[in-house]
């Protein structure tokens, strides 16, 4: 590689890790914050919780890799060509390929470190982070829950513990059960034990009062009673959906999984998307190529190319999410969800083989180019105030 492409290189990378990584770093936040629920709930460690938090990860990259490779190479190019170095290349009689062939390389790369990412990392991911919030709530009772505090272990049920002992034994039982909207729960027992599958808690010396919803209270002493657990015990291991699934599975489902048999549609849909979608990265670099990868005069009136890539590349992932919605209904759509990256990186190659611009129609492009000025010169005199005071 030529010591021009590397330097084009260079400023890409650095430009993409700047628009990735506070972007990427925002929206996992989020998702983490949303499960942190796992330690206030079960009272798990900190180390469990970002155990947690790094298999959310890899769900986050494939979607947000390809828009900050947008911003990257277009920021670039057009900072290239503010600084005259886009008019010099083209005057020195420079082909187009210094600029194209390392926008396009790692635009390759990045598309199959996509695909590895969707069809090899994440799968494999999200079934732990499943197993981990499954099994952090399995063994609720007789490992996690707290002596002396009230604690919800699902929406209407509650349990309190006095002491813990060993052998899963437990005293000073108090288990309240709003769930049945016919009659509310209490019971009471001095003693109890959990078997060792965590489905079944026993109750020994204690009490129950029935409350019916005309009012009427009962009250039943037993020796003995058994609690159903299995509502809360994910021995069996938790529920796997398409988007769980690897990439073999997809390809060849077992058609005796209850998940397939009740949304194969589900499987077929994720199947192609999986196939496609991992190539957004190098359709996003060619559209920010055929809107930056031009040198124009500063006289030149348009709309800022990031804005322009932004809004192409917006749209192009909303048809991507509508197609794999349109497949999951009906699976004639199926070759519409191969058209897309096709047409678009047979568009975008045609206009940069023939040199032609991508133009924004005027209307719409008039009103972006008016908000894009007016917010420049609103935060260019707030900037120039500040620095006055």
């Amino acid at each position: 590689m030529k010591l021009l492409e590397l330097y084009i290189l260079r400023r890409i990378v650095q430009m993409f890790l700047v628009a990735l990584l506070p972007v990427l770093t925002i929206i996992w936040t989020i998702q983490v914050l949303g499960r942190i629920n796992l330690v206030t709930d079960t009272g798990q460690s900190m180390g469990s919780f970002m155990l947690l938090a790094t298999y959310i990860l890899p769900t986050i990259i494939p979607v947000v890799l390809p828009f900050a490779l947008a911003i990257g190479i277009t920021q670039t190019l057009t900072a290239m060509n503010n600084d005259s170095e886009l008019p010099v290349i083209d005057a020195a009689g420079s082909s187009r390929s210094i600029i194209y062939r390392p926008v396009l390389l790692l635009a390759a790369i990045l598309s199959l470190f996509s695909f590895v990412v969707a069809n090899f990392v994440e799968p494999p991911s999200r079934v732990a982070a499943r197993q981990m919030v499954a099994a952090a709530y399995a063994d609720l009772l007789s490992s996690v829950i707290e002596e002396k505090t009230f604690r919800s272990i699902e929406d209407g049920l509650y349990v309190q513990i006095d002491e813990r002992h060993s052998g899963r034994v437990l005293t000073g039982l108090f288990v309240v059960d709003y769930r049945d909207p016919n009659f509310d729960l209490i019971y009471y027992a001095r003693e109890g034990s959990i078997d060792e599958s965590g489905t079944s808690l026993t109750m020994r010396d204690g009490e129950v009062h029935r409350k019916t919803a005309d009012g009427r209270v009962s009250i039943i002493k037993f020796a003995s009673y058994a609690f159903d657990l299995s509502a809360m015990s994910a021995q069996e291991g938790p529920s796997l959906n398409a988007g769980d699934r690897s990439l073999a599975f997809l390809l060849d489902p077992d058609p005796n999984d209850p998940h397939v048999q009740r949304t194969p549609e589900s499987y077929r849909s994720e199947l192609h998307a999986r196939l496609t979608e991992w190539l957004f990265p190098f359709m996003f670099a060619l559209v920010s190529l055929v809107v930056a990868g031009d040198s124009r005069s500063h006289r030149q009136t348009r709309v800022h190319p990031m804005v322009t890539a932004l809004i192409v590349a917006f749209t192009l992932r909303w048809l991507g999410f509508s197609l794999k919605n349109l497949v999951k209904q009906d699976e004639a759509y199926t070759l519409l969800i191969y058209l897309l990256p096709l047409v678009t990186i047979g568009t975008c190659s045609y206009l940069l083989a023939t040199h032609k611009r991508i133009r924004m129609p005027r209307i719409l492009a008039s009103l972006t180019g008016g908000l894009w000025r007016t917010m420049r010169r609103r935060f260019g005199e707030r900037a120039s105030a500040g620095g006055s005071q």
